[in-house]
């Protein structure tokens, strides 16, 4: 089963929770038992799991982000603009895809845990795809 969540995000760098989205197609799956296997099919967007407890969490990882890889104009790769290419850097350092238990039909995340989908290049509209692979 392959479940596309489609997204809208804003302009510049997001970190977007995902989370109740990913729970809900795994809840409709109605697999008690299995994987679930998030991916994102952009070049300038990631996934990742972290703390939902804080509300400014996602401003804190963001500054960072754009500490370690700032927007400059001197990339080597431009295809679109400056921002795209540092988008290509950050996506590759956080990564496109999680792989998720799931048992008794529940996702197995820390009760601090949740998915957060990253921006690098808004505003787009983004796609999520879920596989749910029962075992």
């Amino acid at each position: 089963m392959l479940i596309t969540v489609k997204l809208d995000t804003p302009k510049g760098d997001a970190l977007i929770d995902i989370t109740e989205q990913i729970r809900a197609v795994v809840s409709e799956s109605g697999v008690q038992s299995g994987l679930c296997a998030v991916i994102v099919p952009h070049t300038t967007a990631a996934v990742t799991i972290n703390s939902g407890m804080d509300p400014a969490t996602p401003d804190d990882i963001l500054a960072d982000l754009k500490r370690l890889v700032p927007t400059r104009v001197d990339f080597i790769h431009q295809y679109d603009t400056p921002a795209d290419a540092a988008g290509h850097i950050k996506a590759s350092l956080i990564g496109n895809s999680l792989t998720l238990p799931i048992d008794e039909g529940a996702l197995l995340v820390g009760w601090s845990q949740n998915i957060m989908f990253y921006e690098f290049d808004g505003p787009r509209s983004r796609q999520v795809q879920v596989k749910i692979i029962a075992g």
